[in-house]
């Protein structure tokens, strides 16, 4: 199993003295931090999807090997709400080939107050390429279904499994061949991170769920402070002590 370990986003201003050099312009960051970390999640296109020529621009700052997940538009998922799906998961597609083999997952993020719909799901799921990683971070109970279940397999399309204060927000379904984590907040100090008890549980979770063949991307969102940065070299180190296979992730 290969595990990528990232954070969601890369551009936050007090990771200055904590991952990125005090004098490092801003332009430089994915760059530096594409030498450090093999995964980021981008979650600022949720709030508003760049062109391609955005896309192409960041995958000439990253090394090859590097892989970018996408967060989709929230027009797709909260203001469309799964609905007539056909354009923008299109035009979510045709931006992010720009990054082309540095194309990492695409995530769908569900609004917390939709509730389950798989038929809604499937024909979303069913107008992305074959050749896209899909996971669905589903957040209303009403989806732990068996129905929702077969959708996501069917699909081969990631559970997003979901942390937050230390708590699993999701059932322990594996619905892919491949595995998507996200970690959003931790009970240790200082405030958000997670501790090496909450650690080294997610490491043998990942063992159980995930056959040694199997990818997996792991993304910590608790960006505040540079938590997410300390967790993921944190992280990183206690999978590779399990003989797990995690690139770049170094200090």
């Amino acid at each position: 199993m290969t595990v990528f370990v990232g954070t969601s986003g890369w551009q936050y201003k007090d990771w200055r003295g904590v991952l990125y050099p005090e004098r490092l312009a801003q332009r430089r960051w994915l760059e530096h931090y594409s030498s450090r970390f093999a995964t980021v999640e981008n979650n600022g296109t949720f709030y508003r999807l760049p062109k391609p020529k955005t896309f192409t621009s960041w995958r000439s700052e990253v090394p090859e090997g590097f892989s970018m997940a996408v967060k989709a538009s929230r027009f797709l998922t909260h203001i469309k709400r799964l609905k007539d799906p056909e354009e923008p998961v299109q035009r979510l597609m045709g931006a992010v080939d720009g990054l082309v083999d540095r194309l990492g997952p695409i995530l769908l993020q569900l609004p917390p107050n939709l509730k389950a719909d798989p038929d809604l799901l499937s024909a979303c799921l069913d107008r992305f390429p074959e050749r896209a990683r899909v996971a669905v971070e589903a957040r209303h109970e009403s989806w732990w279904t068996d129905e929702v279940r077969s959708v996501l397999s069917d699909h081969d399309a990631a559970l997003c499994w979901a942390d937050t204060r230390s708590r699993e927000q999701t059932p322990p379904w594996r619905t892919a061949s491949w595995g998507y984590l996200r970690l959003h907040e931790g009970t240790a100090e200082p405030a958000t991170q997670y501790g090496d008890r909450a650690l080294n549980t997610w490491c043998g979770r990942l063992d159980d769920r995930l056959p040694k063949r199997a990818d997996c991307y792991v993304y910590f969102n608790n960006d505040h402070g540079g938590a997410a940065i300390r967790n993921a070299f944190r992280f990183a180190e206690l999978l590779r002590r399990r003989g797990r296979e995690v690139p770049a992730a170094e200090r």
